[in-house]
């Protein structure tokens, strides 16, 4: 199917060329026809389906439809995004559809001075994209009013419960008007998310694709068995190929994050890191330099990466696995995408085994073994874990705490407190 037969205006059918789309992703297929139709949605989708123009794309052409009509006053459509990079993500793609239509937006969020937000609120925004600390201290100070609301978005809505912020959504929520079109987007449903969304929809329309535990055909991912304290070499090793052009390299922590930064630059390669103990401007630069290729490799937390959007990243390296075993599958989507190719290469030391177990069984296969490399890991030598200290809790999850996904067959797990902080 074509963007031709979704009934999109012509402004829209032209922006859509710009950007080299002409094929819409099956969530895009299956859900702008509904939003077109005003209804209400719950969408199943993680980053990387195309969700974003799933619903970027309607809302424009309802806006822009009813603004033929009749003047509208104050914001008409609030999307609401856990992360200050997804949030500039999606507002770039507002930019990228509607460039052709007079509806204005912005996007406001935290850790950055508030007045450029500010100014461009007191010029009039029809589409507002917002973090929901800096969305409700606006809110407070009056810059902000939800009554004009037609249409509010409610994305990657378990992320928002898993950084915490599901108080501050409810208080979103509890202003807007009763009447208004709402999609809500998950791509697991916990049991408070499924509580939520039942709370805010009117007879919704159920979207679900690309299952969590699904990792794209098109990337190639490879698995090296190596000691934790070869690791640092074995990166080094990896990147003397040019033929990686760029790496998104994952750790579990800020500090670990900070730590391979420092060490690839020791080296002569040019590397910074994001995470949610740098400020604004500073994640923003660093992610500029990335996508721009005048850094080669950046190194980030899973929080601190939901959102990045990179055309032709080469490679993901999990220098760290993570211990929640969907979050691989979000990791090495970064890669990959719209039906390009990728490279996906994950570090497992011994202590790691049982969370590359976990990994596995998620996606329903063995992810295929580089032996000959400089740095093997001594399997005939035992793995003597360190104690626990008491309060930590690191290390596997809970097996009784188990998160539903859409679908209400994945038991999606829960990290352990200290690995969310990490983030």
């Amino acid at each position: 199917m074509s963007f031709e037969k979704l009934s999109l205006i012509e402004p829209i059918l032209k922006s859509l060329k710009n950007e080299g789309y002409t094929k819409p992703t099956p969530i895009q297929e299956q859900a702008i026809p509904i939003l077109l139709e005003r209804k209400d949605l719950l969408g199943c989708a993680q980053t990387g389906t195309g969700k974003t123009a799933a619903f970027a794309i309607p809302i424009l052409q309802l806006l822009h439809q009813a603004e033929l009509y009749k003047k509208a006053v104050g914001i008409q459509a609030l999307i609401l995004t856990p992360t200050r990079e997804l949030a500039i993500q999606i507002h770039e793609s507002f930019a990228a559809y509607g460039r052709y239509l007079k509806l204005k937006h912005t996007v406001i969020f935290g850790g950055v001075s508030q007045k450029s937000q500010t100014d461009a609120l007191r010029d009039g925004v029809d589409i507002l994209i917002a973090t929901p600390g800096r969305l409700l201290d606006l809110m407070n100070q009056r810059y902000v009013k939800l009554d004009h609301i037609k249409i509010f978005v409610l994305d990657e809505a378990d992320r928002m419960l898993d950084m915490g912020f599901i108080h501050d959504v409810k208080k979103v929520i509890a202003k807007l008007p009763v009447k208004r079109q709402t999609l809500f987007f998950s791509a697991t449903m916990p049991k408070e998310i499924s509580s939520l969304a039942n709370s805010i929809l009117t007879n919704p329309t159920r979207v679900e694709v690309t299952p969590v535990s699904s990792t794209a055909n098109t990337i190639k991912q490879s698995l090296f068995y190596v000691d934790k304290k070869d690791k640092k070499a074995l990166l080094l090793n990896l990147l003397k190929d040019k033929s990686i052009v760029t790496a998104l390299v994952f750790t579990r922590t800020k500090h670990g994050a900070d730590r391979v930064t420092k060490d690839l630059n020791h080296a002569g390669i040019k590397a910074e890191a994001i995470h949610g103990n740098k400020s604004q401007n500073a994640r923003q630069r660093a992610l500029s330099n990335f996508k721009l290729q005048h850094t080669r490799v950046l190194v980030a937390t899973d929080i601190a990466a939901r959102g990045i959007d990179v055309d032709d990243l080469s490679t993901v390296i999990n220098y760290e696995l993570p211990n929640i075993p969907e979050t691989y599958v979000h990791r090495i989507g970064r890669t990959g995408r719209a039906g390009a190719s990728g490279i996906s290469l994950s570090f497992c030391d011994a202590e790691e085994k049982e969370f590359l177990k976990d990994i596995q069984k998620l996606i329903g296969k063995p992810i295929p073994v580089v032996e000959d490399h400089p740095y093997p890991l001594d399997h005939s030598r035992p793995f003597v874990p360190k104690p626990k200290e008491s309060g930590q809790n690191r290390g596997r999850r809970p097996s009784n705490n188990a998160r539903p996904s859409c679908s209400g067959n994945l038991g999606r797990k829960w990290g352990n407190d200290r690995q969310r902080r990490s983030n």
